[in-house]
């Protein structure tokens, strides 16, 4: 049975585990499942937590577990990412509601629009705040190819933002 204060130290972090398995699933019942199935491997083994940081503990066993559903559905179609809306704050006024719903549905795409390594290191250095080194130690890589990989991605998000508003410049 796991340590009662263990268990506490995980719940912190489900938040952060449900976004990363989001990102990475783009499935919100997939990351729901694959945050769950992380958890039960983090109590069963919790013996073996050499008390380093347990949320970037926690982080790399659920990005294992949607790792390993991605793995067994491969084959089937990815699912965009749904509910958006619930990624973003309503502004107080409707205009400005309307172009931070903008702002976020590009965001969404952009990401989404990403390879896998590169998406799941922008989320865990940008949306979840994590160093460099706890990112190379949840994704198994190492410090330099993240510092590598989130170059490439902000490259490519700075990309598509680009080419959107020449785009968005275009039309009528």
């Amino acid at each position: 049975m796991p340590d009662a204060d263990f268990a506490a130290a995980l719940l912190p972090h489900l938040d952060a585990a449900f976004t990363l398995a989001r990102w990475l699933l783009r499935d919100r019942a997939a990351a729901e499942d694959a945050v769950q199935e992380g958890v039960l491997r983090a109590l069963t083994y919790a013996a073996s937590h050499r008390g380093d940081n347990p949320r970037a503990w926690l982080l790399r066993i659920v990005r294992n577990a949607a790792h390993d559903r991605l793995a067994r559905d491969r084959g089937r179609r990815e699912q965009p990412l749904e509910d958006a809306e619930a990624l973003h704050d309503p502004a107080p006024d409707p205009e400005a509601a309307l172009a931070g719903r903008e702002g976020a549905d590009r965001l969404t795409a952009a990401l989404a629009a990403l390879p896998a390594e590169l998406r799941e290191c922008i989320v865990l250095r940008e949306l979840e705040d994590l160093s460099y080194r706890d990112i190379a130690r949840i994704t198994d890589v190492p410090v330099g190819t993240v510092m590598s990989r989130l170059f490439r991605a902000r490259q490519a998000l700075l990309r598509l933002g680009r080419t959107a508003d020449a785009v968005k410049e275009r039309l009528p």
